[in-house]
């Protein structure tokens, strides 16, 4: 578990970034069109055949800054490119606001459409 350290009056904080992580999860799920944040798998098999799980919000942290990565699964009929905008947006903001770290990038992968339900009759 990877640690971020600020010093404030005082002291000492340190924000985990599974935190960081989970403030950006919610932060994605406010935006209307986001159906979920998901795990995917990167496609690349292991020396033993099995698929490689990727987690659904990834925070990297380094010098003090924060680079985000998160996987989502979006409603059919969506426009996506400016769904992905906001979440951008709402996650780097979320991030900043709570925590006062600095958020350099929010990347987005797009890992599923929702499609509507048919109804049976």
């Amino acid at each position: 578990m990877d640690m971020m350290n600020t010093n404030p009056v005082g002291g000492s904080l340190q924000i985990s970034t599974e935190v960081l992580a989970k403030i950006a999860k919610q932060a994605a799920l406010e935006i209307k069109g986001v159906q979920d944040v998901c795990a995917g798998n990167t496609g690349m098999k292991s020396l033993i055949g099995k698929v490689t799980p990727q987690r659904a919000v990834t925070v990297q942290m380094a010098d003090g800054v924060a680079e985000v990565t998160v996987c989502l699964i979006v409603e059919y009929g969506s426009k996506i490119p400016s769904l992905c905008a906001k979440v951008q947006k709402n996650v780097k903001s979320s991030i900043q606001n709570m925590t006062n770290i600095t958020v350099s990038n929010v990347n987005i992968v797009v890992c599923g459409v929702l499609l509507p339900q048919t109804e049976q009759a």
